[in-house]
């Protein structure tokens, strides 16, 4: 497996959970303290388009490193926790950093 594959999800996943988080504080200053609608517009659809992106680049990395179903599913849907993609990044990175180093010795021998 290439490493881009890895750096792609590894991007796409801090931009999402960090675009999460902003959305989380949108939706309170809109809902709790009513101002802000149109900030938690724009930022709600920027979140969507790049929470599409993290799918696709997810999608990638699962069959790339033959992920079974169930633990695709877990990753695409920590996108959409608050806090989770984070800690599902590192597990993630720690999991499929070994095959990218196992395919890059292999490629030099």
């Amino acid at each position: 497996m290439k490493r881009s594959v890895l750096t792609r999800y590894r991007v796409m996943a801090y931009v999402t959970a960090v675009m999460l988080l902003i959305l989380c504080v949108c939706m309170v200053a809109k809902y709790g303290f009513d101002t802000g609608a149109d900030l938690t517009f724009v930022v709600s659809q920027a979140h969507g388009v790049l929470f599409m992106i993290y799918l696709a680049f997810a999608l990638d990395l699962s069959s790339k490193a033959r992920w079974p179903f169930g633990k695709m599913l877990w990753v695409m849907i920590s996108g959409t926790i608050p806090l989770a993609a984070f800690f599902v990044e590192r597990k993630v990175r720690a999991e499929v950093e070994p095959l990218v180093n196992d395919s890059l010795a292999t490629a030099r021998a």
